[in-house]
């Protein structure tokens, strides 16, 4: 009779209960984000606004920029809620300053929030590679299409609705998800994010 033995690997506990850390880094990503948030809102319409001539539509691939505060609030902090908290402080800055949007402005960090956090939640909060973070931004995409579909432009006609929509997600996929990853790669090189797993993640390629 032959023995065998097997090398178990120790687990690793992974602590999704928030740290104070991570509600001061969370709440500094939302208010710097919600400071690009306030710099969009007048800049979008010069730049997207030919797209939208073009092509009525088209000018959501510029919507990223709107998208991107939860992602990588999510990236970064890696617990449940970040990327909701992220996208909703950064349209509170938005809202507060003013802008054209008013009281919606938080009704959409709310929907766009939820969108990248329900794909965080699918992967259990413990896969943050490139296309997680893309699929985030898609998410986040989706949720603005379907919410800017029925409060924005309700009754647009099917070629609208359908550059809109893709447009959108892939302005999510790129902008919010894509830039917001390459972003945090970044930051956990320079060793500001040690403390988190983030920063233990790059040192490991």
């Amino acid at each position: 009779m032959t023995s065998t033995s097997t090398t178990k690997q120790p687990v690793v506990r992974r602590n999704l209960r928030w740290r104070v850390v991570d509600i001061v880094v969370a709440s500094v990503i939302g208010v710097a984000s919600g400071a690009v948030f306030l710099v969009w809102n007048v800049a979008s319409e010069p730049v997207t606004g030919p797209l939208g001539a073009l092509l009525p539509g088209l000018q959501a691939l510029g919507h990223g920029f709107w998208l991107f505060a939860g992602v990588l609030a999510g990236l970064i902090i890696r617990k449940p809620g970040a990327a909701l908290y992220g996208e909703l402080l950064a349209a509170t800055v938005s809202a507060l300053v003013g802008n054209q949007w008013g009281v919606d402005t938080l009704v959409s960090g709310v929907v766009q929030g939820l969108g990248a956090e329900l794909v965080f939640a699918v992967f259990l909060y413990a896969n943050y590679r490139v296309y997680v973070a893309m699929l985030a931004g898609m998410g986040a995409g989706l949720a603005m299409v379907i919410h800017d579909l029925i409060v924005w432009y309700a009754g647009a006609d099917t070629l609208f609705a359908t550059v809109y929509a893709v447009c959108g997600i892939i302005s999510g996929a790129v902008i919010a998800g894509l830039l917001s990853w390459l972003a945090m790669r970044a930051l956990a090189r320079t060793g500001v994010l040690s403390r988190f797993a983030a920063g233990e993640s790059a040192k490991r390629v």
